[in-house]
């Protein structure tokens, strides 16, 4: 059986970005973002506003986990303007819906992640709805991050790599460590640049053992080892990584 998404939801979303449209803002934005899809024109703190209202109204609120599903697919594929595809994830993100946050959830983001294809959507997702979810489930989850860190997306590899950014002491540095060496290779400035923040974002935890990470893989690019090695101290010792030569 199909559930339909909420019948008010999307076009109250709608309606509450045309009101707060800025076509001047909205081409610089565009620009900005080099992005195929249109804006409204509404800063971030214009947009939380429009929204905020709209997720805490109990009329418009989801009554169950498939008209939530239904909703965000329906907000993301129906899409006109770029502002909507975020409403979408910030639907997703909303703390009444925390407990959907899920294992059963992640092929769903894995569809935004390369239906977006882009840093905006692709990091909120990353490291907020995927990362929560591995949080939750480290042991089915690692062994999904492991096998998107091959993906034939540069994107769903991107996410897979920041996966644990904002985990803090609890980042498995096992994983990052998987989820990183089959793209060190890689040209691409998207991940070059993941790959670094990942390391950057551990090394407010652990900078030694981010020291250590960098110098065993001298393959990193320029990019990912400056990255990783921007609030680091040039002088901080270096211990060498279990199992790598003295």
């Amino acid at each position: 059986m199909t559930t339909d998404a909420h019948p008010d939801l999307a076009s109250e979303v709608r309606a509450a970005l045309v009101a707060g449209a800025d076509p001047e803002r909205a081409a610089g934005q565009q620009r900005y973002m080099k992005s195929a899809m249109p804006y409204f024109g509404l800063t971030s703190p214009q947009l939380k506003a429009a929204l905020t209202p709209l997720l805490r109204d109990p009329g418009l609120a989801m009554r169950s986990r498939d008209e939530w599903v239904a909703t965000i697919e329906q907000l993301w594929s129906t899409a006109t303007h770029r502002e909507q595809w975020y409403a979408a994830i910030a639907l997703a993100r909303h703390r009444a819906y925390r407990a959907w946050v899920d294992s059963d959830a992640m092929p769903l983001w894995e569809k935004l992640i390369r239906d977006g294809a882009w840093w905006d959507v692709v990091d909120d997702i990353a490291t907020h709805l995927v990362r929560d979810t591995l949080l939750a489930a480290p042991t089915v989850e690692g062994l999904r991050m492991r096998d998107w860190s091959g993906s034939d997306s540069l994107w769903v590899r991107r996410a897979s790599i920041i996966s644990q950014v904002g985990a803090g002491a609890r980042l498995d540095q096992d994983l990052l460590t998987d989820v990183v060496e089959p793209n060190t290779d890689d040209a691409d400035f998207f991940i070059r640049k993941a790959i670094g923040w990942a390391l950057r974002d551990h090394a407010r935890h652990d900078p030694e053992w981010v020291r250590a990470f960098v110098a065993d893989h001298p393959g990193l690019s320029g990019l990912s080892r400056r990255e990783a090695l921007k609030h680091l101290g040039a002088s901080a010792p270096v211990r060498a990584m279990p199992g790598a030569p003295s």
